[in-house]
């Protein structure tokens, strides 16, 4: 197939086709994003439960741990939290950071379109340095905490191979939220309406 000819659309359970080449901040309703984040999952798919962890549980987490910091979000750095990895749930993937380097230039640039895209919906802040700084520390807590209770790696090959010196959290945030069990990956439909409510929520 010729360049002008290939498909560089994805369609979204609404129906609606989303532009890879160019994304419109309306090729998508709020809730085919919340099922992207649903049915999007962590760390390649694996984990130490039956079933693995959504991206739409793990934008939680983010926002649950930055929404415990000494100093209160404002509605638009709770949506920029809550929407730090749309453009996965977007795509349905979650590159593993050993591939992005393999991915190369032309993968960054997709993905830095669709979640520009995403923040222009929403009206969601673009990043300053310091409140990049500051979520990038919730975000490895979060990471290091699931890599322990979701994945199953031990705290020593998160710190060597993931290079992660924060400690892993012992208690899930989540709980205190949502209940069940610490860690326990959510099934999708109940990934998907927590999202979709959360979304609502600061987006009413």
């Amino acid at each position: 197939m010729s360049t002008k000819q290939a498909r560089a659309w994805v369609r979204q359970p609404s129906g609606r086709r989303l532009d890879l080449v160019s994304p419109s901040p309306f090729d998508w309703e709020d809730k085919d994003l919340a099922i992207g984040h649903a049915r999007t999952f962590r760390w390649g798919g694996q984990s130490a439960w039956p079933r693995p962890m959504s991206v739409a549980q793990h934008a939680l987490l983010v926002l649950e741990l930055r929404s415990n910091d000494k100093e209160p979000l404002d509605r638009g750095c709770a949506l920029r939290e809550l929407l730090h990895d749309a453009d996965e749930a977007l795509l349905g993937f979650d590159c593993i950071s050993p591939l992005k380097p393999i991915l190369g230039e032309p993968f960054s640039r997709l993905s830095e379109r669709l979640l520009q895209a995403v923040f222009t919906r929403y009206g969601v802040p673009g990043w300053t340095p310091a409140a990049k700084k500051t979520h990038k520390v919730a975000d490895v807590l979060a990471a290091a905490s699931e890599a322990v209770h979701v994945a199953g790696w031990s705290v020593a090959e998160v710190r060597e191979a993931l290079g992660i010196k924060l400690k892993p959290l012992d208690e899930d945030p989540l709980v205190r939220v949502y209940g069940g069990n610490a860690w326990e990956p959510w099934p999708v439909r109940i990934a998907c309406e927590r999202f979709l409510e959360k979304l609502q929520e600061l987006t009413n």
